[in-house]
């Protein structure tokens, strides 16, 4: 297993490490509101493909090794750096989100909006680390098939998830999350 392969797998560790207390602790939580669609389920199963399953199949074997490519040494380096600052995003999202995170649309008894920390200034900065890793996937792992599927399956997972998700908290929190909205800007800050 080559140096930037190994930097990919460090992140899906430590992405896992990050979320595993809190998916223990969500679990005992009572939901109020629940979303999880076909669509939806199809569309993580192929984030799980993307993301885990064919990285995995190519770095423990040497199926795929007919779609390599090769990328200057500066390149890995790079998605080194985009891979540590998504798995940076990923915990101050977890951090400040806390028990109000949920792995699919799900909105507890309890819930909270949260708009303090990261979320004062983007509203979805788990995508937003997601983003940066599904760019970085390609320049860590140089082959056509386990580089590029995660970003292909993300890109409509984003845009579908994204709509509902914002939806939910509307009908959620009104004109609270509404007013967040206009605060704050999805992925990216908002322009003044």
């Amino acid at each position: 297993m080559k140096l930037f392969e190994i930097a990919f797998w460090v992140v899906i560790v430590a992405e896992m490490i990050i979320r595993a207390p809190l998916n223990k602790k969500r679990k005992l939580e009572k939901m109020k509101q629940s979303q999880i669609t076909g669509q939806e389920w199809k569309l993580l199963i192929l984030l799980l493909l993307g993301g885990f399953i064919l990285p995995l199949i190519y770095s423990l074997t040497n199926w795929l090794d007919f779609a390599n490519y090769s990328l200057p040494t500066w390149a890995g380096w790079l998605g080194v750096i985009l891979a540590i600052g998504a798995v940076i995003v990923f915990w101050k999202s977890h951090a400040d989100l806390g028990l109000n995170w949920s792995p699919s649309l799900e909105i507890r008894e309890k819930h909270e909006l949260i708009t303090r920390g990261i979320y004062g200034i983007i509203r979805h900065p788990m995508y937003l680390s997601q983003w940066i890793l599904a760019i970085a996937q390609p320049l860590l792992l140089q082959n056509w098939i386990a580089g590029f599927t995660n970003l292909l399956a993300f890109i409509p997972f984003y845009f579908l998830r994204v709509q509902a998700e914002e939806k939910m908290m509307l009908e959620s929190f009104g004109d609270e999350y509404r007013d967040y909205m206009n605060k704050t800007g999805s992925v990216l800050p908002k322009g003044k």
